[in-house]
């Protein structure tokens, strides 16, 4: 009975030492992240500078992202208002244009027609060249009857389709759609595509080099400290872990003053870019970032101050002897 008394308290006082260790282990996190900090608000200079760095860094590959990302909505956008125009022939009657109208709204890849008779073709031509009644004199009226088709489906693939079939129908002339500028604005976004994540690459690794650069001197300002206590038994995630919350507070604030200044410069071009939209008969606003934007992009610049300072505290102590 004694003995089985004995093991449960053995094993009652394992469990708490447990708990202890864990807690002081979240304590030593807490303290260092907390000193970490501290010391950086203790070089206020040289750490807005290095601030001020990772941010510009980090709103570049960000501005240009959604920049990309507005070219893809207004792509959309144009690609939603895509339309056919099919001519009829000039020997046709009005009535008989209806019925080729008719006609082509019976088809089920087409969402809307309108048809524009002769005499209406000839009004509105003279109203967009503001000719008032210069073209009343003529003997007869050149243009023809046109149909505005609008396909249900409004790729470029899916316009050319149906502009090929509607050419075959009885009465139309031509079907034309201009979609070969819109074809050369989605092979732009493409290329926009990779030409932001390799800005995006290379402005990480500019990012990581900062933090690195910022971490290494802190390493070598604090050899000495260092030294000493690898001396007394202090293993390297003890003596890294200060350096890596350091790395991750810079990089976290970077993203914070990114934030900022993307905030600044959206603003800032908002304005004259909707006013050149307007011009174009487009409603076109500069996205922004969003709560799940801004999110990733505190979350990525976070991760590389914190992989910048694992690195170039890695190599110092990599290469680091007692004197």
């Amino acid at each position: 009975m004694s003995e089985r008394m004995s093991s449960r308290r053995g094993a009652n006082q394992q469990a708490p030492s447990f708990l202890q260790q864990r807690r002081a282990w979240q304590a030593h996190h807490r303290q260092v992240a907390r000193d970490s900090l501290i010391r950086l608000r203790q070089r206020p200079l040289g750490t807005l500078m290095t601030l001020f760095a990772i941010a510009v860094a980090l709103v570049l590959p960000a501005t240009l992202w959604l920049l990309l990302g507005g070219a893809q909505v207004l792509d959309r956008n144009l690609e939603d208002t895509a339309q056919l125009t099919v001519y009829l022939s000039p020997s046709l009657e009005e009535a008989s244009a209806r019925e080729v109208a008719d006609k082509v709204r019976q088809r089920a890849d087409v969402g809307h027609v309108e048809l524009i008779t002769a005499a209406e073709g000839l009004h509105q031509f003279q109203a967009s060249l503001d000719l008032g009644d210069a073209l009343q004199g003529l003997d007869h009226n050149p243009l023809p009857a046109s149909l505005v088709v609008q396909p249900v489906t409004r790729t470029p693939e899916a316009v050319a389709a149906l502009a090929m079939q509607l050419r075959q129908v009885n009465g139309v002339d031509e079907a034309s759609a201009d979609m070969q500028w819109l074809e050369r604005l989605k092979q732009l976004t493409r290329l926009g595509q990779r030409i932001v994540l390799a800005f995006g690459a290379l402005f990480a690794l500019g990012v990581l080099l900062i933090v690195g650069n910022t971490i290494r001197l802190a390493v070598e300002n604090r050899r000495d400290e260092i030294e000493v206590v690898t001396l007394i038994g202090a293993t390297h995630a003890f003596v890294r872990r200060p350096f890596l919350y350091s790395g991750a507070w810079l990089g976290l604030g970077g993203g914070m003053l990114a934030l900022v200044l993307l905030a600044v410069g959206m603003g800032w071009l908002s304005s004259p870019l909707s006013a050149l939209a307007s011009s174009y008969g487009t409603d076109w606003e500069l996205p922004g970032l969003g709560f799940e934007g801004s999110l990733l992009l505190l979350v990525c610049s976070t991760v590389l101050g914190w992989l910048g300072a694992w690195i170039a505290v890695g190599r110092h102590l990599a290469r680091m002897r007692p004197r």
